[in-house]
């Protein structure tokens, strides 16, 4: 297992995939401002448990994570394909529960529309320019698929809820969640950490889905959720816990949380095709 040491990693303005060679265990991310109109969220002590491993209830779930898990999860989608041949894209940053099961659709006043506008009046354009090309929806609306992430996954996120905000404005909170999901998948290139394990996709070729998860713990430096949609690899859930919140936090690469992936011991990884 590789192990590596804590890293900062701003976003990148540029519509690039990532390329990173070395593993990292243990992940350290800048807070993120996205917008100078916004006061940005509170400031967290330095000695708030990891999530996950607190041994008391902690009260102030600004700081702090209760649900216990953070996940960054990605699509590998052929047919329709969605985003660059030689990327995966982006699912969505889930809070999952300790024990595996989730809270899901959190605060219905909360369920924003026209994620596109939200990302422009908060200063998230490099965000939303990203997006269009790695958070795809494979039915073609990119928008719909981008509400849903939010109002089932991001509003069950406690340290973006608008009391955690100084000066809060509304739907500051969601381009936090946006940027930080984007942020995260640059950090995750899993098609790279396949290929460079002699993974790529072939129409004819079967891979050992032990060699898959494999690759893909070196480089996250613990193990992940692998699914497939029938024999064929289709996603990838990378797991973390949080020291502090969301915005500002250290991310901390977790073992699986209970959730269980859905592939066979032989497995393919297809070459994206069809219309885009």
């Amino acid at each position: 297992m590789a192990v590596g040491s804590s890293a900062v990693f701003p976003l990148d303005n540029q519509l690039i995939h990532p390329s990173y060679t070395m593993a990292f265990t243990h992940f350290l991310f800048a807070s993120t401002l996205v917008g100078a109109a916004f006061a940005g969220p509170k400031t967290c002590s330095s000695d708030v448990p990891l999530s996950c491993h607190n041994t008391t209830a902690v009260e102030d779930t600004c700081c702090f994570i209760p649900s216990g898990q953070l996940l960054l999860t990605q699509f590998w989608d052929t047919n329709p394909a969605t985003g660059p041949d030689d990327s995966w894209t982006i699912h969505g940053l889930w809070p999952d529960n300790c024990d595996g099961t989730y809270p899901a659709n959190c605060d219905s006043s909360r369920k924003y529309t026209n994620i596109t506008d939200i990302l422009t009046a908060g200063g998230g354009d490099a965000t939303l320019t990203y997006m269009e090309t790695y958070w795809k929806d494979y039915k073609g609306d990119d928008e719909t698929f981008w509400e849903h992430e939010w109002a089932k996954h991001g509003t069950c996120v406690s340290t973006l809820d608008p009391d955690c905000y100084a000066d809060y404005q509304p739907t500051e909170e969601a381009v936090t969640y946006f940027a930080k999901a984007v942020e995260l998948f640059k950090t995750l290139p899993t098609y790279e950490w396949l290929s460079d394990a002699g993974i790529t996709p072939s129409s004819s070729k079967k891979y050992a889905l032990s060699d898959i998860q494999a690759a893909l713990e070196k480089g996250h430096g613990k193990p992940v959720t692998v699914s497939c949609d029938g024999k064929a690899l289709n996603e990838v859930w990378y797991h973390y816990n949080v020291k502090g919140s969301l915005q500002s936090g250290e991310f901390v690469a977790a073992e699986p949380d209970g959730t269980k992936g859905s592939c066979p011991s032989s497995v393919s990884y297809l070459p994206k095709s069809g219309s885009k």
